[in-house]
């Protein structure tokens, strides 16, 4: 009979900081991280993706999983009908995993030490799922990843309970706005019920 691991995951990622030790703890998560979130009701990415479906008829355009971990949002994402969807992830262990579901056109492993390889205007929509977030992606990445769409871009991200009781994850979300760019939709729902987390999801046009 095949025990139930009963080192979890969740509560370290708030707890670790460091590019290094993030992608250790990643690649060391790889293999049960969708049933530790699938335990707990993981539900921000179909959120994420239905708000994407509404704002974006053409299913066609290509989109970038900007970290995609094991692909459950690349997943929420064509279960919305999107086709074109390449993943970038800093953990090699959870690209692995990723790349078993066979729907991404491409995969790229990042180094977060070195600019994002991403050109100019390359792609119309980026989501960031459950990325920015205490512990993990700064909240100077919102400026980043939008700055690289073209005008009318999609910027699709997430902020749990975490990340919105930190003072920088608002004040970026603010930060957008007063730039100028286009709420399509913003809300607070359900994240990770089974740990009592919710998540606030937005999505912004690019001015």
């Amino acid at each position: 009979m095949t025990q139930k691991p009963t080192k979890t995951f969740l509560d370290k990622t708030y707890q670790t900081s460091g590019n290094d030790a993030l992608q250790e703890l990643y690649d060391e998560w790889a293999d049960s991280y969708e049933a530790e979130v699938g335990e707990n009701g993981y539900a921000t990415p179909a959120r994420l993706a239905r708000a994407l479906s509404l704002a974006m008829p053409d299913k066609a355009q290509p989109i970038l999983d900007y970290g995609c971990g094991t692909g459950l949002s690349g997943q929420a994402m064509s279960d919305e009908g999107f086709t074109t969807i390449d993943g970038m992830d800093p953990s090699n262990g959870m690209l692995e995993q990723c790349r078993k579901r066979g729907l991404y056109r491409d995969l790229i492993a990042l180094d977060l030490s070195q600019p994002l390889p991403i050109a100019q205007d390359q792609y119309q929509v980026i989501m960031a799922v459950g990325v920015i977030s205490t512990g993990a992606g700064p909240a100077s990445l919102m400026d980043e990843l939008i700055d690289l769409l073209p005008k009318g871009g999609l910027f699709g991200l997430s902020l749990n309970d975490h990340a919105l009781e930190d003072p920088d994850y608002p004040a970026g979300v603010q930060r957008l706005k007063d730039a100028g760019h286009v709420v399509r939709a913003e809300e607070y729902g359900t994240h990770l019920p089974g740990i009592g987390l919710k998540s606030m999801i937005y999505l912004f046009e690019r001015k």
